[in-house]
Parts: C-alpha cells; sequence; structure tokens
C-alpha cells in the first residue's frame, strides 16, 4: 500500500498519527525509502521503512463509517479469557500487535469490563490505559476530534458497559 506525506496512519503499539516526511535515507549503509510518522498522543516520532511497512503492521486510519462497527464490538458481551492473568496478558498483547482496530477495540472492552467487575493487575492497568490511548488516536482522527474529545468519547462508551448500581443494597457488595 502507497503512503503519502498527509496520510493518517495507524502504527501498532504506538497508535495513529500522521506522515510527515517520506525521504531516501542510508542506514547502515543500504539506501531505503522511509516515512516518517508523528504520533500525537504520545508525542513520538516513528521512522518507518517503505518496503516493510506493511509487514510492521503500518496501516491506514478507518474510514468514517466504520466507527460505528468498533462502537459495536465496544459494546458487544465480554469475550472468553484466560483465567490465568499471565496468560490473559499474553493473549491480550498478542491482539494489540495485530494493529487490527477490531481486536484492539475487544482488549479495551475486555479489560474495561474485568476493570469493573474484579479489578486489572498493574501491568493489566498499564495495558489497557495504552490500548485506551492507541484506540482514542484512531477514533480521533477518523472522526475528525481533538484528542481530548476522542478520549471523552471513548470513555463515555466504555461507560455504558458499566453495570448500574440502581435497586442494589450494602449486602449486595
Amino acid at each position: 500500500m502507497g503512503y503519502e506525506v498527509g496520510d493518517k496512519v495507524v502504527y501498532p503499539h504506538h497508535g495513529a498519527g500522521t506522515v510527515v516526511k517520506k525521504e531516501k535515507r542510508e542506514v547502515l549503509g543500504k539506501k531505503r525509502e522511509y516515512l516518517t510518522i508523528q504520533i500525537l498522543h504520545n508525542d513520538m516520532t516513528v521512522l518507518v521503512p517503505v518496503d516493510s511497512a506493511d509487514k510492521a503492521g503500518l496501516r491506514k486510519v478507518i474510514a468514517t463509517r466504520d466507527v460505528n462497527d468498533v462502537i459495536a464490538v465496544l459494546r458487544q458481551d465480554e469475550t472468553q479469557m484466560p483465567k490465568n492473568w499471565n496468560r490473559r496478558f499474553k493473549h491480550n498483547r498478542e491482539k494489540i500487535k495485530t494493529g487490527d482496530i477490531f481486536e484492539l477495540a475487544e482488549v479495551v472492552r475486555n479489560l474495561s469490563i474485568r476493570e469493573t467487575e474484579k479489578g486489572l493487575s498493574t501491568g493489566e492497568k498499564q495495558m489497557f490505559n495504552r490500548a485506551k490511548k492507541i484506540l482514542a488516536s484512531e477514533l480521533m482522527y477518523a472522526r475528525s476530534m481533538d484528542e481530548h474529545e476522542a478520549d471523552r468519547f471513548l470513555d463515555s462508551v466504555l461507560e455504558e458497559l458499566k453495570p448500574t448500581s440502581v435497586g442494589r443494597t450494602a449486602n449486595d457488595d
């Protein structure tokens, strides 16, 4: 897939950003074409060789029309996860690594539900926060929002997942 300056792209593990430069560089004695990507949400710049961009998981940001499909994944019931936190952590890390927004949304949803119901380990909390940031960064570009609006939008969708405490008594806890 060809990428041009100005394209909005997603780099797994880092989130969405903008291609700010496309240039030939010599690295380790080899001339290659590179994309310079500015990742907004963590103020990072990533250099990706064009010839291995797809293998690295680089892809264009989803279209606005696809946002509803992502929201639908976030609203689905939690999927079965390994009970052992270590296996669960690895499972979620692999899903994030795919760079697929629907896999990422599933991780965010499952960790959000688990946080509410049972709490998260420190590692899972960090993963949850990072996954939310990556997801929000793509929704920001897909919905033409700023970073804070995207964070609030995602938080509001996740808030819908939390059970209401209507009708509960102190003995229910």
